[in-house]
């Protein structure tokens, strides 16, 4: 029994050695360098910039370009490009266009200085994450459609892999740059910021590069009603029908799938995030306030960390096969919440470094678990016909009330501190888990099932 059960795992394992799951490696990495740098690190120069907990818990509402993704996905899905799309395909030229804006965008963040133009740094921080979450659209799409239904989860895995990998780069890299230049650690240096920040517009080059040599999917759009114009319609006509096919078929084919039960689908999406996202605001103010230098976090946070999210995308990749999807996402949504508990016990320890590699391990593990669990489920849901638009709508949902509600943490810190912040945010997880429990008994054809 127990040679049959290795058997069993290591045929599991096999899955990632699958040709289009490997290739998800450069382009996750691709889409993992923006985010980080209008977030996460971005909060960390912020804060050593002078700029108090408040505003930076506001500016962190940047990040809702994610979340209204859902509104222009129906563009990117269908909409051809002068000239790139008759080169590159749909899905590459779109990933192109969207690369070269966050690099453009970056210089601009990397040539302001906070501290003195709080606004202009806000408007590419902007620009970055409109355009970061455009090449999240085509780049989901061009996922969904390489692989079938049972490869998902390692291609969620890989991708996560090559995600983690380039935010090693965009904090960690970030801060050991910025630390290395700052000619006196205990002040702030504006300069050695730029340069580190320059240094990763360069890196979108990988992302380039991949989008030019990788092949498009062969996925024909679908013609619901893209040819019902005919040569005697209206150009008024003939948009209706675009628009109808492009945007509203979409979420009509959603709901049509999964009637009264998509409210359901969509409030787990919804929320299934919301710990880790709303925990994640105020995670580098607090390393800042527990008085870790830029070396240790980047050492332990944002390097070791991201190998511990990494190992956990994968456990979650191969429990996805061997478990299921909804099994793995009740065990990541338990890990999840119960791990930003180890904050509570972290912020009570002040600047200890055993006690952040302990705490670190644990969440960061959870966080890869879940993540492969809920983007194979994502991938689940989708129709391939409109791949792009639903998934755009499904990643933005997931994104949009955690991180309306992590834009008042600073707020919620400075009013009751970081204890009973993190004590909140786990607390945010008991709801998912009774969602997941429900949402584990509608199958994907939309038929009630016990799956838990």
């Amino acid at each position: 029994m127990k040679s049959d059960a290795c058997v069993g795992w290591l045929h599991a394992l096999r899955i990632y050695t699958h040709p289009r799951v490997l290739g998800m490696l450069l382009l996750g990495f691709s889409a993992g360098l923006p985010m980080l740098l209008v977030l996460g690190t971005l909060s960390f120069w912020l804060r050593e910039a002078g700029i108090d907990r408040a505003t930076i818990g506001h500016l962190s509402w940047v990040g809702l370009a994610y979340g209204f993704k859902w509104a222009w996905a129906p563009l990117v899905d269908r909409m051809p490009l002068p000239l790139l799309t008759r080169w590159l395909g749909r899905r590459r030229a779109w990933l192109l266009l969207s690369q070269l804006a966050i690099s453009m965008a970056l210089i601009g963040m990397a040539r302001t200085d906070p501290a003195e133009d709080l606004v202009r740094m806000t408007v590419f921080a902007l620009i970055v994450a409109f355009a970061s979450a455009t090449q999240d659209i085509a780049l989901d799409a061009y996922r969904i459609e390489a692989v079938a239904l049972r490869l998902q989860g390692a291609m969620a895995a890989t991708y996560q892999a090559g995600y983690r990998l380039a935010m090693i780069l965009a904090s960690a890299g970030v801060l050991w740059i910025a630390a290395a230049l700052d000619a006196s650690p205990d002040e702030y240096s504006a300069a050695s910021w730029e340069i580190a920040y320059i240094i990763m517009a360069g890196c979108m080059l990988i992302g380039m590069m991949t989008t030019l040599i990788i092949r498009e999917p062969e996925v024909p759009v679908a013609q619901l009603t893209v040819n019902s114009g005919s040569r005697e319609a209206t150009a008024s006509a003939r948009l209706l029908a675009w628009l109808d096919s492009a945007v509203i078929a979409p979420f009509r084919d959603f709901i049509m799938r999964y009637g009264y039960h998509a409210l359901l689908i969509l409030a787990l999406i919804a929320i299934y995030r919301i710990s880790d996202v709303v925990m994640g605001i105020m995670s580098n103010p607090f390393y800042v306030d527990m008085g870790y230098t830029k070396d240790e976090v980047a050492t332990i946070s944002k390097v070791y960390g991201v190998i511990m999210t990494i190992l956990g995308a994968a456990m979650g990749g191969v429990l996805v096969a061997r478990i299921g999807v909804i099994r793995t996402l009740f065990l990541g949504a338990v890990l999840s919440a119960a791990t930003n508990l180890l904050f509570v016990w972290l912020a009570g320890r002040g600047h200890d470094v055993g006690g952040l590699v302990f705490t670190i391990s644990a969440d960061n593990l959870a966080a890869g678990i879940a993540s492969s669990a809920f983007v194979a489920y994502l991938s689940g849901l989708t129709h391939a016909a409109y791949s792009a638009t639903q998934y755009a709508l499904f990643s933005s949902i997931m994104l949009l009330l955690p991180k309306f509600i992590a834009g008042f943490s600073g707020e919620f810190v400075d009013a009751y501190g970081y204890a009973a912040f993190f004590t909140g945010t786990a607390l945010l997880g008991v709801p998912v888990l009774l969602l997941v429990w429900r949402v584990g008994r509608i199958d994907l054809a939309g038929s009630v099932k016990n799956d838990l």
